[in-house]
């Protein structure tokens, strides 16, 4: 069954080359009004287009720099990050990916939930999705 759905025109399709593209049919982020909706970031190197090495703490990092990658593509910046869901395949990650986190957003503490779920794409240890105010 093919669908004549298209993106309604009051939404704003976003995508930089400075972030892995997307693995499926979704987009980098929307933006709607005063808000942006960041897909889920895995630890994927944009420039070479493979998830990196160094286990948990690295894919986080680079998780974290594409996620950044996006918001700022969709007009937005970290410290305008309203909430994010941390997806990990393993929850004994926990602490470990709390030290990246809390690095990358340094005084910024946004609304947080951490999951443990079964399994993510490319097996990647940990995947971070964002919602972002793009209000001046």
């Amino acid at each position: 069954m093919s669908s004549t759905t298209s993106t309604h025109a009051s939404l704003t399709l976003v995508s930089t080359t400075d972030a892995p593209a997307a693995l499926g049919p979704y987009t980098q982020a929307i933006r709607t009004g005063d808000l942006l909706f960041v897909s889920g970031s895995l630890g994927i190197d944009p420039s070479v287009g493979k998830m990196v090495e160094g286990g948990v703490e690295a894919q986080a990092e680079q998780a974290l720099k594409n996620l950044k990658a996006v918001v700022e593509a969709g007009g937005s910046e970290l410290g305008k990050v309203v909430k994010t869901t941390v997806f990990l395949a393993s929850m004994d990650d926990f602490v470990a990916v709390n030290g990246v986190y809390a690095k990358a957003f340094g005084a910024h503490k946004p609304a947080r939930s951490a999951v443990q779920v079964a399994r993510l794409p490319l097996n990647a240890l940990v995947e971070i999705e964002a919602i972002a105010s793009v209000k001046e």
